[in-house]
């Protein structure tokens, strides 16, 4: 270390300042400030009708005053570029992509809100990631490049659940290549990454971050146990599959702290700020167990100092009713409870 000092302070003052320059936006961002900004979220707008046509949205401009005043701190853009942005030839994104998600981003800040932009095409990419590579990161660029102007309560989150034909190795390939298409137009910008095998919180252990880039959060999602919260579902299997209760036993209680517990521990070993960006329980589950357990795994969020982003705003898992425009009072007050 010393004789690589000294050969250092041996530079000439011109290339010492071209090194703090180039050096300079990874060690100025803060991810652990980031994720206390980023609080409590809500993820929006993935599923809904505004991509296709935004007079038939069912998230309107009203919508974000009414997550703000609910006391969310951010919201989670789940972006679908390569279903709505189409992407052409040469990698570009269609206009009205860019002039959807422009909206949702200054209605979000325009609220006080921060943003997460999460490319959440993951159903289209994890069946072939080397087939969709090319899309994907010259679709990234677009996106960095379109976004880079934005301020830092601005986030991106790299791919929603990687998983299917993705081995721990090939995602720790295929992230970092889109981490340096990002920071060639955003190298100061905030980046959220999770580990394939759909952000599962066992996975964390194959997540090896670079550690020159400090200006990363750690992501996982939270859906156990899956019997209870996605009973019900068409799409797991779990249709038929319900009357699951969930009564906070010390039994539920001491699973889900050890799933805890093992996040808790790659944090403090890898020195790591954690963004939980999804949890939540459908809509088949009784209104009494579906609270109970959200507020629960708030409250743990929350005491070992994660951030979180509820899944989801509007459609299934909903914590708002877009049909009587009400929230969902028990999951609203579960998850931020009134004072």
């Amino acid at each position: 270390m010393k004789s690589r000092l000294s050969s250092f302070l041996k530079l000439p003052a011109g290339a010492v300042a071209l090194v703090f320059a180039c050096a300079w936006p990874l060690l100025a961002g803060d991810a652990f400030q980031q994720n206390a900004r980023l609080g409590r979220g809500v993820n929006l707008l993935g599923w809904d009708a505004v991509w296709q046509d935004r007079a038939r949205g069912k998230v309107k401009d009203i919508h974000f005053k009414l997550i703000r005043e609910a006391g969310f701190q951010h919201v989670r853009i789940n972006l679908h570029p390569l279903r709505d942005g189409k992407p052409d030839a040469n990698g570009q994104l269609r206009e009205e992509f860019f002039k959807t998600m422009d909206w949702a981003v200054d209605q979000a800040l325009s609220n006080g809100l921060l943003v997460i932009l999460d490319y959440h095409d993951d159903l289209a990419i994890s069946p072939d990631p080397a087939g969709k590579q090319k899309e994907f990161l010259e679709s990234w660029a677009a996106i960095a490049e379109h976004s880079k102007g934005r301020p830092d309560t601005v986030l991106f989150e790299i791919l929603n659940e990687p998983a299917a034909k993705f081995t721990h190795e090939s995602w720790d390939a295929y992230w970092r290549a889109a981490l340096a298409v990002i920071r060639k137009t955003n190298p100061s910008r905030t980046v959220i990454i999770g580990p394939d095998m759909w952000n599962n919180v066992g996975e964390l252990d194959s997540l090896k971050l670079p550690a020159e880039d400090r200006n990363i959060i750690a992501t996982v999602h939270y859906y156990n146990p899956f019997p209870f919260t996605h009973q019900g579902t068409p799409w797991t299997g779990q249709k038929d599959k319900l009357g699951v209760t969930w009564m906070g036993t010390a039994a539920e209680l001491q699973a889900m702290e050890k799933d805890f517990a093992k996040v808790a521990v790659w944090a403090r070993q890898n020195n790591r700020p954690i963004y939980i960006g999804e949890f939540g329980t459908y809509e088949k589950a009784d209104m009494a167990s579906r609270a109970r357990w959200t507020a629960e795994v708030a409250r743990q969020f929350e005491k070992q100092g994660w951030s979180w982003g509820c899944w989801q705003f509007a459609d299934n898992f909903a914590v708002f009713d877009t049909g009587t425009q009400k929230w969902v009072e028990p999951i609203r007050d579960a998850l931020i409870p009134r004072r």
